[in-house]
């Protein structure tokens, strides 16, 4: 099958690693040029020190590169392909332009899959024309390691596509879970909603974030605290989805004052640096 990944981000980046790892020839795409071959550079990294650590065998190293390529252009990476997974910004705009300008280049039964975590996919299936393939595929991050995918069905979502998505994540050696099209999904809605009162915690002097995302991974068996998860995420990206989920369900998703004010002071999380944690080579530091 071949895999086209349009955003090169965290995600796009893991999502890429999945799909080419399951042996899909994969394409990935970003609109800022030079970050496709960047993201190839960086895998290759990911993959070598998954080598060393012995997670994985020369083979399947070399076989996943191998599957990999890069594109500089949209039309030209989507070409052909049997599924195009999107993983660019949250913004319902940028994915409906993204999809309108590849659709004619596709196979004519391909998927059209997103991974949003919040917006309607079925708006974005009605807007490019397509409803019946368009398809949530919400993966978790990073990818490579978590097990679940979030399959999002839109109203005009196909039995056969979501057939066809199903077996695609499961070829993909995870699991998937079948939600229907409401604001957030399911797992988007209790994430975030944990992840805004622990920042409501902080703002009150309840604990350090530090012992806040120990008591959810000790007392609850989190893998990981909601702070935490939050900088990996993106501080930005919670925010995103909180407006969003705001303005459809209502003020029990209003952002705590602290995570705006942590995005405008560009303290996003483990990409820039410094969110509720300080990073320095992938490394959660507490602050002191």
């Amino acid at each position: 099958m071949l895999v086209a990944v349009c955003g090169t981000g965290t995600m796009g980046q893991g999502i890429a690693q999945v799909t080419a790892s399951a042996g899909h020839t994969t394409r990935i795409f970003d609109a800022q040029k030079g970050r496709a071959e960047a993201a190839i550079v960086a895998l290759r990294g990911t993959l070598d020190k998954l080598l060393a650590k012995g997670k994985i065998t020369e083979d399947q190293r070399r076989h996943t590169l191998e599957n990999l390529a890069a594109g500089t252009d949209a039309k030209e990476t989507c070409r052909g392909a049997d599924i195009v997974i999107e993983a660019i910004p949250e913004d319902m705009a940028l994915k409906v332009a993204l999809f309108s300008e590849v659709r004619d280049v596709l196979e004519p039964k391909a998927l059209l899959a997103t991974n949003t975590s919040s917006l309607s996919i079925t708006e974005l299936g009605a807007k490019i024309g397509a409803p019946d393939r368009v398809v949530g595929l919400h993966f978790f991050n990073p990818p490579p390691v978590m097990e679940l995918v979030e399959v999002v069905r839109g109203l005009g979502t196909s039995e056969e596509t979501l057939s066809r998505s199903l077996a695609f994540v499961a070829g993909l050696g995870k699991t998937p879970i079948v939600v229907r099209d409401v604001p957030g999904f399911a797992t988007s809605r209790l994430g975030v909603i944990l992840g805004a009162e622990a920042m409501r915690m902080l703002e009150m002097n309840v604990a350090s974030a530090e012992d806040i995302d120990r008591g959810m991974e000790l007392g609850y068996r989190h893998p990981m605290g909601p702070l935490k998860l939050t900088d990996l995420v993106g501080l930005d990206v919670r925010l995103a989805i909180l407006d969003h989920l705001t303005r459809e369900i209502g003020d029990q998703f209003r952002p705590p004052p602290i995570l705006r004010a942590m995005v405008r002071a560009g303290k996003l999380g483990k990409k820039t640096g410094e969110g509720f944690y300080l990073w320095k080579d992938g490394v959660a530091t507490p602050k002191r």
